[in-house]
């Protein structure tokens, strides 16, 4: 069985052709620049060649190509999109037309002759194919599997970030797992309008089963297949991404603790406390929202003491000094791959069919140490 895993971050899009014939180790992988940081390069080129953009396509990442588009009107140059490929910047297009972007119609679009076409997309598998192609590898998969940071679609005038939270404890509440934030195509909740936007431009172009999740908790479950941590039943896991830090705590192997901040605004000595709390049970929710992050949610308020903490993700740096000497997981000795590997796993909880297969086909690389 072959899943194509997809984790989209901010800075890299990780790609696993996973491979159940094979070992791990030699299954085909890639780390590239992420689609925002390729519509971002594609808006900056506009800018230097004094031209006016369209963005075209659907919901997608933001971060990078928001910078860019805002720089581009700066810098006097006008950017053109249309209402699905406005809302990668606010689902509130009056929002973004205060900005400066203009929304416009698909018709209108279609006149707009001499600006610069620029789609907007999270997967693009014809891209992924040639790049395959010119290794000579024809991209087969039975399963494909997508990895998205979603907020969610709050309703106007409510915080995004207590939205995003909001829904995170209520799936933590329903299915104690990292899993909990995986679905298959036909379960995506309406809230979570990128993920849909996923699905819906990848529509019938694979031809086989499809499963969306969200990157920090694929990340966290990613790390669970490092063996080091899974000999550990109590345990703070982190996520340390370019955007966003997302914990658990684990108590007896149940998620008893969380809470997700915004990277950009920790610092380590902050980081650090935050995550001391989260083990010791004092961990508010306000104490993370009002410091700009998402929240806290705590299940069971006995201390705990942090004797083991794993750290994944791509700003796992910002723990490289900490007292609480971390240990940074390497699920089948690539870091950068753990999302995939979440992918995976997620992929065989949700499909019971294929969870022997998958589980053999990693379980034998632990037998080869």
């Amino acid at each position: 069985m072959r899943i194509l895993a997809i984790d989209i971050g901010t800075g890299t899009q990780d790609i696993l052709l996973f491979d159940t014939s094979t070992e791990v180790e030699n299954c085909l992988q890639m780390i590239m620049p992420s689609p925002t940081v390729l519509v971002a390069r594609q808006i900056r080129d506009a800018t230097a060649r004094g031209q006016d953009v369209l963005l075209t396509g659907t919901i997608m990442g933001g971060g990078p190509s928001n910078w860019a588009a805002d720089d581009h009107l700066r810098a006097g140059r006008r950017v053109y999109a249309t209402p699905s490929a406005a809302k990668t910047f606010n689902d509130d297009l009056a929002e973004v037309s205060q900005s400066g972007v203009q929304v416009v119609s698909d018709d209108e679009a279609a006149q707009l002759r001499d600006a610069r076409r620029i789609d907007m997309r999270d997967v693009d598998l014809d891209a992924l194919r040639r790049a395959f192609v010119a290794f000579g590898v024809d991209l087969q998969f039975d399963a494909l599997a997508v990895a998205v940071f979603d907020h969610g679609n709050a309703p106007p005038g409510y915080s995004d970030r207590l939205f995003r939270f909001e829904f995170l404890a209520e799936r933590l509440k329903q299915f104690n797992s990292p899993a909990a934030f995986a679905f298959m195509h036909d379960e995506i909740p309406p809230r979570l309008t990128r993920m849909q936007a996923v699905a819906d431009s990848l529509g019938d172009h694979t031809g086989s089963p499809l499963l969306v999740m969200d990157t920090a908790p694929a990340a966290v479950l990613g790390a669970l297949e490092d063996d080091r941590v899974r000999t550990h039943r109590d345990a703070l896991i982190a996520n340390v991404g370019n955007f966003h830090t997302l914990a658990f705590r684990l108590s007896d192997g149940a998620i008893t603790g969380v809470f997700e901040h915004h990277t950009g605004e920790l610092k380590p000595e902050q980081l650090e406390n935050f995550l001391e709390r989260l083990m010791d049970g004092t961990l508010t929710h306000d104490a993370v929202f009002n410091s700009k992050g998402h929240g806290a949610l705590l299940f069971d308020h006995r201390a705990q003491p942090l004797d083991f903490l794993a750290i994944v993700g791509p700003r796992r740096g910002m723990l490289l000094r900490s007292r609480y000497r971390p240990y940074f997981a390497t699920p089948y000795g690539d870091m950068m791959l753990a999302g995939c590997y979440g992918l995976v796993r997620a992929y065989a909880k949700l499909n019971p069919g294929a969870a022997d297969e998958i589980g053999r086909a990693l379980d034998s690389a632990r037998e080869m140490v």
